[in-house]
């Protein structure tokens, strides 16, 4: 069994009985997509909701809308059915309290929000979501079962 990691603004997949992780998911998302038929599995840790809303938004992993599609058009190549996908969330916390009505402290909400109704525009079905809060997790993915764990200090485990 490998251990694959996607590091901030990254993405990756794996298959079988390999894991994938992704550590300090604050504010960001963590999207696992996977195929529990062929067992092929992606997770991206997504920063920011919306490319369009950036100029210098090269890296596609960065942002829900353009990450999650790059996910799953990797996964297809892999051998996933587009048909047979599901996804999970983590993360979108609120890392920091911001006075006023400032959006910079509302990032992981938004992140959270726009990570759904990509999933949703791309006909994927969120099975099941662990998101907000103030406390940052990490988070493995295991395609051969679809369960997603997720870790944080001063927590227990949970397994969605």
């Amino acid at each position: 069994m490998a251990t694959i990691k996607v590091g901030m603004a990254d993405l990756n997949i794996c298959k079988g009985s390999d894991m994938i992780t992704t550590l300090g998911l604050g504010s960001c998302i963590g999207i696992a997509i996977y195929d529990p038929v062929t067992k092929v599995g992606g997770l991206a840790h997504i920063m920011l909701p919306d490319s369009t809303q950036m100029r210098n938004n090269s890296n596609i992993a960065k942002f829900a809308d353009t990450g999650i599609e790059e996910l799953v058009k990797r996964m297809i190549a892999a051998g996933a059915n587009r048909r047979r996908l599901v996804a999970k969330i983590a993360g979108g916390a609120k890392m920091f309290e911001v006075s006023g009505l400032s959006t910079i402290g509302n990032v992981g909400e938004r992140n959270a929000q726009a990570s759904k109704a990509k999933l949703k525009q791309m006909g994927i079905p969120l099975l099941a979501e662990d998101t907000g809060s103030n406390y940052g997790r990490t988070v493995e993915l295991y395609p051969s079962t679809g369960e997603f764990y997720i870790k944080a200090v001063g927590k227990i485990l949970k397994i969605i």
